[in-house]
């Protein structure tokens, strides 16, 4: 395993603002909500997607950092992630086409 030479200090630092940025710009889009990210593609507005992405792309980040995946081989690395990628994949279809289908059979009996 290949390590990195910088401290833990430094590091923690690092992934702490990065994930501090990414999650200021999450909670401020919760917050303006802009009209244009309310159009709708791909089963849900862009805005949901928006968080979907950033969400993964933390996680992500997390598990690199702080599981240590960069120091694994390439192999591990990859069957962990491509793993969790399909899986988180098939889970947002599924979401994305059930909710779907319950929201056009629900229409005549709920009022949205």
């Amino acid at each position: 395993m290949a390590h990195s030479h910088e401290s833990n200090t430094k590091r923690i630092w690092i992934v702490l603002i990065y994930l501090t940025i990414l999650t200021t710009v999450e909670v401020a889009l919760g917050i303006v909500k802009p009209d244009w990210l309310h159009l709708h593609g791909l089963g849900t507005s862009w805005l949901n997607w928006i968080f979907i992405i950033l969400t993964l792309v933390k996680a992500y980040f997390i598990a690199w950092a702080f599981m240590h995946l960069e120091g694994e081989k390439k192999w591990f690395r990859r069957s962990v992630v491509w793993t969790a990628v399909f899986l988180i994949s098939y889970l947002l279809f599924i979401v994305l086409i059930e909710g779907g289908y319950l929201h056009d059979t629900l229409k005549p009996l709920v009022k949205w």
